[in-house]
C-alpha cells in the first residue's frame, strides 16, 4: 500500500476520470479538485459543454469512485494570467498559445498552491505525457516524456514547466492508448465516458475568436493586401549572399515584412488584430481562382497580406527566433550556451509532427533553423525541441 495522498484534476473528462481510477488502483489516498476558470458562456459557440456540465459529470465521477471532490473559484487568477495575456498578445499582432499558458500558470501554479493547501504529496493531471526520474552528479532530475499515445501525446502544451512543477506530478493515463483509457471508463460505467474531448480555448471552450477579442479589441477596418508570388523574398538565397554566420542566421530566422506596394488590395478586413498566420476563414474575398490564405499582418498599419494557395512561398519559412528572455528550458542542465548549436526534433504547435532541426544559441537568442521549411510559423506561438521522446525546452517565437 502507496499510503500517499494525491489529488487528481478532476475536469469532467474522461482522460482525468480514469486517472483517478488508476490512481486509486495503485494504491494512493485520492482527493479530487475541480477548478471554476471561466464563467463568461457568451462568447462560446453552441453546443459546448459549459462548466456547469462539467461539474454535474465531474461529482458524478467522484461519487462513483468514492473519493472527496473540492470545488475552487480560480477565474480571477485564470483572467489576469492566462486571458489577459491573450489580449494583449494579440493587440500586438502575435498569436498566443492560451492551453500552454494555462498548464504553466494555472494547472501547475495555482492548482499546485490548492493541492498543498489539503496537504497532498503528489498531484496529478490527465495529460497524455510521461515522467521518468534519474540521478545526475548526485541530484535528482525529472525528465517530461512525450505520451505512449503518438495520437494524444499532449507534452507540447506542457513545454514551459520547470523542475519544481514537474517533481510531484503524476501522468497515470500517459503510458496508456486513449482506445484504453476510453474502454477503462466504459467498463466502470463512468459518467464521462463518451464525453466528447475538449475543443477551443483552454476551460474556455470553442469560441468564435473575433466576437471573443471584441470584448477588449474594437474592430477597426483595413485593407487586405494580395502578395504575388514573385515578391515573396527568398531568405535562403539572400543568406548564401550573405557574409557572417550570424547574418546568414538572422535572415533565415527574421519574421517576413511586406509594404502596401508589394500587392495589390484585394478587400477590407475588421482588424488584423483577429488575424493569424495560415488563417483562411473570415477574410470574405471572393472571385479568386485559389483560396486566399494570412501570410502575414501589419498591426500598426492594420494590413492583412494574403497569398493564393496553400503552397503559396509566404506560408513556408526555413526558421524562426526566440529572444533570449523567452528561452525556457524543462531540462537546465542541458541548456545550450551562447556560441554552441545542436540538432533537435522541434514542433511548433500540438500535433505537428517532429521536425529536424538546428538550434544556435547566440547573446540574444535561440536560432532554429529548419531541414524542411515549415508552413505557417507565428509569433507568439511556441516552439519545443525534443531528444528522441524527451522534451528538453520552449520559447515564444518573435
Amino acid at each position: 500500500m502507496i499510503n500517499k495522498k494525491v489529488i487528481i484534476g478532476l475536469s469532467g473528462g474522461v482522460d482525468s476520470s480514469v486517472a483517478a481510477y488508476l490512481l486509486q488502483k495503485q494504491g494512493y489516498d485520492v482527493e479530487a479538485l475541480f477548478m471554476i476558470n471561466w464563467k463568461d458562456s457568451s462568447v462560446t459557440l453552441s453546443g459546448d459543454c459549459s462548466w456547469e456540465e462539467d461539474i454535474i459529470i465531474a461529482k458524478l465521477v467522484a461519487k462513483k469512485l468514492r473519493i472527496p471532490l473540492h470545488v475552487v473559484d480560480s477565474s480571477k487568477e485564470y483572467m489576469a494570467k492566462v486571458v489577459d495575456y491573450m489580449f494583449l498578445e494579440y493587440q500586438k499582432g502575435r498569436t498566443p498559445n492560451p492551453d500552454v499558458l494555462c498548464n504553466r500558470d494555472i494547472k501547475f501554479d495555482v492548482f499546485i498552491d490548492k493541492a498543498r493547501e489539503i496537504r497532498a504529496d503528489y498531484f496529478a493531471t490527465g495529460h497524455y505525457c510521461r515522467k521518468e526520474e534519474i540521478q545526475k552528479d548526485g541530484k535528482i532530475i525529472y525528465r517530461l516524456l512525450a505520451g505512449s499515445d503518438p495520437n494524444k501525446d499532449q507534452s507540447y502544451f506542457l513545454c514551459q514547466l520547470s523542475q519544481e512543477q514537474i517533481k510531484d506530478a503524476l501522468f497515470p493515463v500517459g503510458y496508456l492508448l486513449k482506445p484504453e483509457v476510453r474502454k477503462i471508463a466504459k467498463e466502470l460505467d463512468m459518467a464521462s465516458a463518451y464525453k466528447k474531448d475538449s475543443q477551443g480555448i483552454c476551460f474556455v471552450g470553442k469560441v468564435d475568436l473575433p466576437t471573443f477579442l471584441q470584448q477588449k479589441l474594437q474592430p477597426k477596418k483595413g485593407d487586405i493586401i494580395e502578395i504575388p508570388k514573385k515578391n515573396v523574398p527568398d531568405e535562403i538565397a539572400l543568406a548564401e549572399k550573405s557574409g557572417s554566420e550570424e547574418e546568414k542566421l538572422k535572415i533565415m530566422t527574421a519574421e517576413r515584412q511586406y509594404q502596401p506596394e508589394d500587392g495589390i488590395i484585394v478587400g477590407q478586413h475588421n482588424g488584423a488584430h483577429y488575424f493569424t498566420i495560415g488563417q483562411r476563414k473570415g477574410l470574405d474575398v471572393g472571385g479568386t481562382p485559389e483560396p486566399l490564405f494570412v501570410i502575414a499582418t501589419n498591426i500598426e498599419k492594420n494590413i492583412i497580406y494574403v497569398g493564393h494557395g496553400k503552397n503559396h512561398p509566404g506560408l513556408f519559412r526555413k526558421g524562426l527566433y526566440i529572444k533570449h528572455n523567452n528561452i525556457h528550458w524543462i531540462r537546465p542542465d542541458l541548456e545550450l550556451k551562447p556560441g554552441k548549436s545542436n540538432r533537435y526534433s522541434v514542433r511548433i504547435r500540438y500535433r505537428q509532427e517532429l521536425q529536424d532541426a538546428t538550434i544556435y544559441r547566440l547573446e540574444d537568442g535561440l536560432y532554429i533553423v529548419f531541414d524542411k521549411l515549415q508552413r505557417g510559423i507565428t509569433s507568439g506561438q511556441f516552439a519545443a525541441w525534443y531528444k528522441d521522446d524527451e522534451l528538453l525546452g520552449s520559447g515564444a517565437i518573435e
